[in-house]
């Protein structure tokens, strides 16, 4: 059995460690350390150890009394510290299960004509920006599925907007931002205790708590659902076999095995753990990287090529986490998928092509193309 420090790590600078890289490269970070194996440590002022393989993986996603969010990356971060997203064993189970209806399958049939319609003003044609068309589209869907379209768009979009700019940014608080987004949460709540309605502020206004969780995963699901409708959108303009209603689902999880948002995740150490022969201490921080798992070629043929056709069969469990996994896979997992075949609907029909652009990954809160990505669109 080994420690922390006794893994393989990627070079480091003598004094500050791993922090310079992780602050400008972290993906070329994380790539160099997987080139030792599927555990690496990592030298971030605490004993870090990135992991990626199946057993770690599972491991971390559902040993939820060893492995916490408190003290984790999105702690970090005032968009996502709060709500089910930090809640740990044991009240995690409980809240997340009055969070599940509303967020189900069946639930998120009745919004669809509303998502629907709210793209109806902002189909492009000619040339476009894949990337700011994208996020126009998932900030009006959002809006329709959440507030019946109701919340000031103007406000919306500056809540949302800082989450795009690189570190530090996103932590920097906004108190006054928040305020106002807080206010209008609690007028258009109040709304619907009143008055009804059937958007998911219905539902979550009549939890304790509820505005929180709307708050939180409105930021957690924007600039997810915006790049990978981006990126989506990118790869049907050059693989246009697939710019089909049956080609659509497969197409998104492709994007999202090579582009998952949420390219790394994190948890504290509770209690000591043992996976895969590292032994792991109270205090210690644990990396789970979506990125690494799904362009390991341990794990998947030709890695780093866009082949949806590759789902027809069932990946390697564990090693497929857009969502991440076990009982706190992503809440929102059935919306975006909602979203994001409402709005590639817009292009089944017509002639798409790629114009220029740059679709290199650019990790920030969540993971990105650096763009633009210009395309060309003829209904």
């Amino acid at each position: 059995m080994v420690n922390p420090a006794g893994l393989p790590a990627p070079e480091a600078h003598p004094y500050a460690g791993h922090f310079p890289r992780w602050g400008t490269a972290p993906l070329q970070l994380l790539q160099e350390g997987a080139q030792f194996g599927t555990t690496f440590q990592l030298k971030l002022g605490l004993p870090t150890v990135v992991g990626f393989g199946p057993t770690w993986n599972r491991s971390l996603l559902t040993d939820l009394e060893s492995f916490v969010s408190a003290g984790s990356f999105s702690r970090l971060v005032p968009y996502l510290s709060g709500g089910v997203i930090m809640t740990d064993a044991p009240g995690h189970r409980s809240r997340r299960a009055q969070l599940r209806e509303p967020y189900g399958k069946n639930a998120l049939l009745n919004l669809q004509e509303r998502v629907r319609s709210a793209l109806y003003d902002v189909r492009p044609s000619g040339e476009f920006d894949a990337l700011s068309w994208a996020d126009r589209a998932t900030l009006s869907m959002l809006n329709a599925a959440y507030f019946s379209g109701e919340f000031d768009a103007e406000l919306l979009h500056a809540f949302l907007a800082p989450l795009r700019l690189p570190f530090p940014s996103p932590m920097w608080p906004r108190p006054i931002l928040f305020a106002r987004v807080n206010a209008e949460l609690r007028r258009l709540a109040g709304k619907r205790l009143e008055q009804g309605g059937d958007d998911l502020l219905s539902h979550l206004a009549r939890l304790s708590g509820g505005l929180t969780e709307a708050r939180v995963t409105l930021a957690a699901g924007h600039d997810t659902t915006t790049h990978t409708l981006a990126w989506t959108l990118w790869h049907l303009a050059q693989h246009g076999s697939w710019r089909t209603a049956e080609g659509l689902r497969p197409a998104i999880r492709e994007t999202l095995r090579l582009y998952p948002s949420g390219w790394i995740g994190s948890r504290r150490v509770k209690r000591a753990a043992e996976i895969e022969g590292v032994a792991l201490a109270p205090g210690n921080l644990v990396i789970y990287s979506p990125f690494l798992s799904g362009r390991s070629p341990e794990f998947w043929t030709a890695p780093e090529e866009f082949r949806p056709q590759r789902f027809e069969q069932a990946p390697l469990p564990w090693t497929y986490l857009p969502f991440g996994g076990g009982e706190r896979v992503c809440l929102g997992m059935h919306l975006a998928h909602l979203l994001l075949e409402e709005a590639l609907g817009l292009f089944l029909s017509g002639e798409l092509s790629a114009v220029t652009g740059d679709p290199t990954p650019r990790p920030g809160v969540t993971l990105g193309p650096t763009g633009p990505l210009v395309l060309r669109f003829r209904p």
